[in-house]
């Protein structure tokens, strides 16, 4: 072999190693988006209204794209690897202190949310099952979020590679893509049998500013972006860029057409959790559950790897040894799953986790960091779009807060939808046109 074909065949190596890390990182990073914020995006477009909340989807992905970006170029330009490093480099301890404190608390929120959300689709799942009812194990959700977190989520947090799951998070992508699939099928079966609310097609509705925190929550994933620019074979703002609106793109593809079909469904009667509309004895929406279930099972690692790398940095300042990784894995698995216990409806979680941790994760920390080490003026050239995030950020967190204490989401955990008493939606005998909601507005007003 002559000297020319070897550095061929080296250059192929690298160029096929380069690509398979790439796609590993795309399939992490669509995985980390689509989480269980995607759930809450049918409620989102009923918070903001159908038009206008798709129009605000495009905005917070596009701000996604944008900020992500601009998070590397600033660890470029800093000089830094972390989220963490490059926010200590640019303002000091206190900026540092403050970042930690949100970067732990939005994926431990998410990895409650992600257990919640597991008891609530798998008990409906199991309770399927002929055998299992009322008081079975597998009915019960504590006991389903136990068997969850004993064979599934903690094992897969104990890898040290996130580059690792990149199969897993492939296969959650198949599931996710199952789910999609069933909400669509539901949404041309089962909407024509619920007549849509009042104002089910109006442009715009008052909380916006909440549905925005909700997508945001559905679309952060600048917590584990170094880690996963980190895991390519060539890191570049080049290949960065590629893998960032791949991602991005077919995340926001997904969760659109997801959030249109759900909410098209259930109109103004959309729920937090849009599994929370679908009848028990949906054999379809009960293959959607499952699927859903076991996506999120296999998402939850990459939120603890996230909070695991936020302490280890805060308390250690160094790489954990083999005993201290998986005792720090165990004790926030552990702490998590303890507080997914305690707590059963995701309720205004979504809500707050968007508004209050990934809103300044997003629009203020990645662009502040920018800006200060970029040369120039605020509002202009480069510098333009940065500054208006900021603003933009302050003002969805103090809006979005405020709407959120003043209309908290009302929740439904657990208790079967009217229309699901008053025919069988999933069955072979339909029930007639409309006549769901007729007979529930007609007691309404009865009363």
């Amino acid at each position: 072999m002559s000297n020319e074909e070897g550095a061929a065949l080296i250059h192929g190596a690298k160029v096929s190693a380069s690509r398979r890390s790439m796609i590993s990182a795309s399939f992490n990073f669509i995985n980390s988006i689509i989480g269980s914020g995607i759930i809450g995006l049918p409620y989102a477009l009923n918070q903001a209204g159908l038009p206008l909340g798709l129009l605000v989807l495009l905005v917070v992905a596009f701000i996604t794209d944008y900020s992500i970006i601009l998070l590397i170029k600033g660890g470029n330009l800093s000089g830094t690897n972390s989220y963490q490093a490059l926010v200590q480099r640019t303002f000091g301890f206190p900026g540092f202190l403050l970042l930690s404190v949100l970067q732990f608390l939005y994926p431990f929120i998410a990895m409650i949310s992600y257990n919640i959300t597991t008891g609530d689709t798998l008990t409906k799942v199991f309770q399927r099952i002929p055998g299992v009812g009322p008081g079975h194990i597998l009915a019960e959700r504590h006991c389903v979020i136990l068997l969850s977190t004993a064979v599934f989520t903690l094992p897969l947090s104990l890898y040290r590679n996130i580059e690792k799951l990149g199969k897993v998070s492939l296969l959650s992508m198949g599931l996710t893509l199952a789910v999609l699939i069933t909400v669509i099928v539901r949404a041309a079966t089962l909407a024509p049998q619920i007549l849509p609310t009042k104002d089910a097609w109006v442009f715009a509705k008052a909380n916006a500013i909440q549905a925005a925190g909700i997508m945001s929550f559905a679309f952060i994933c600048h917590h584990n972006s170094f880690l996963i620019y980190g895991s390519l074979e060539e890191p570049s703002i080049a290949s960065w860029t590629r893998v960032t609106h791949v991602s991005v793109g077919s995340a926001v593809i997904i969760s659109a057409a997801f959030a249109v079909a759900g909410y098209s469904t259930f109109t103004g009667f959309t729920q937090g959790d849009i599994f929370e509309n679908y009848c028990r004895d949906d054999n379809l929406a009960t293959f959607g559950r499952f699927c859903f279930g076991l996506s999120i099972v296999t998402t939850f690692p990459l939120e603890c790897f996230v909070t695991r790398e936020v302490v280890s940095n805060l308390v250690c300042c160094r790489e954990l040894t083999r005993v201290e990784h998986a005792g720090l894995t165990v004790l926030i698995v552990s702490v998590c799953t303890s507080m997914s216990l305690a707590f059963e409806c995701l309720g205004v979680v979504l809500e707050l986790n968007g508004v209050l941790s990934a809103t300044p994760l997003i629009f203020i920390i990645p662009s502040a960091c920018f800006l200060k080490l970029s040369p120039g003026r605020w509002f202009q050239g480069e510098n333009l779009i940065p500054s208006v995030l900021i603003l933009t950020g302050m003002f969805v967190m103090i809006t979005g807060l405020t709407m959120t204490g003043l209309s908290p989401q009302d929740c439904s955990h657990g208790r079967e939808m009217f229309y699901c008493t008053d025919a069988n939606v999933s069955g072979t005998i339909p029930p007639k046109p409309n006549a769901i909601y007729l007979n529930v507005v007609t007691s309404v007003s009865a009363v």
